[in-house]
């Protein structure tokens, strides 16, 4: 059975809200515009995370096979709205500054300005491989794009790394979309539990921490 690119994405829309809503987005984007609105698509996904790239990437996989577009235009768009997405997001970080973040940290509870001092100085000596690898993670693909403006990466580098990581991703889901045809929605249900696995990492490791800084308080107490 063939479907069009808009019967396919109805398909998850009756199947799964929200994201068949975002699929149906998608899929209007990338009917009218081609690799552009896919572009625009993939810009938003990483300024605005909770929209899904597992499914916007595997859409325009399959309008590449039904003819909608290239695939050298799918993963060209994508790749520059990912970056687009990116900057802007480096620009929220070099605009908030260090001051800034200091200053807010200061008035977290259960932290110490020394927390971030080596926050800062881990990202100093890894930036760019936490830039480049963390295109590659759901979720933290677009945050990652913040310490990097704060700590004033260089944004030729920002950028490379960015554009790198990201077609890497991008192709991935792209052609899985492509391979996989009417089936293309399947990749998002691997890569969703792939999400689900990291977020629950980070909040055991965020519960760990404030553990840890609460038993250390109370310890120091007289």
């Amino acid at each position: 059975m063939h479907l069009t690119l808009s019967a396919a994405a109805h398909r998850l829309s009756a199947a799964s809200e929200p994201q068949g809503g975002i699929a149906d987005w998608a899929a209007g984007l990338v009917e009218t515009f081609g690799g552009p609105g896919a572009g625009a698509a993939i810009a938003l996904e990483n300024v605005f995370p909770p929209l899904p790239s597992e499914v916007i990437l595997p859409l325009t996989g399959f309008a590449a096979s039904q003819g909608v577009l290239s695939i050298a235009s799918a993963l060209f768009w994508t790749t520059l709205g990912s970056v687009v997405g990116a900057v802007v997001l480096y620009g929220v970080g070099a605009v908030f500054g260090r001051e800034r973040m200091h200053a807010w940290w200061a008035k977290l509870p259960l932290v110490k300005a020394s927390d971030l001092v080596r926050t800062e100085a881990w990202f100093a000596r890894h930036g760019t491989k936490a830039v480049l690898l963390g295109r590659m993670v759901p979720v933290f693909r677009s945050l990652i794009s913040v310490p990097a403006g704060v700590e004033r990466m260089p944004l030729p580098v920002f950028v490379a790394l960015t554009a790198a990581g990201s077609l890497v991703w991008n192709t991935v889901l792209v052609m899985a979309g492509y391979l996989l045809g009417d089936q293309w929605d399947v990749v998002g249900s691997y890569v969703g539990v792939a999400s689900k696995v990291v977020l629950a990492l980070a909040v055991v490791a965020l519960a760990g921490y404030v553990t840890m800084r609460v038993r250390s308080r109370r310890r120091g107490k007289p």
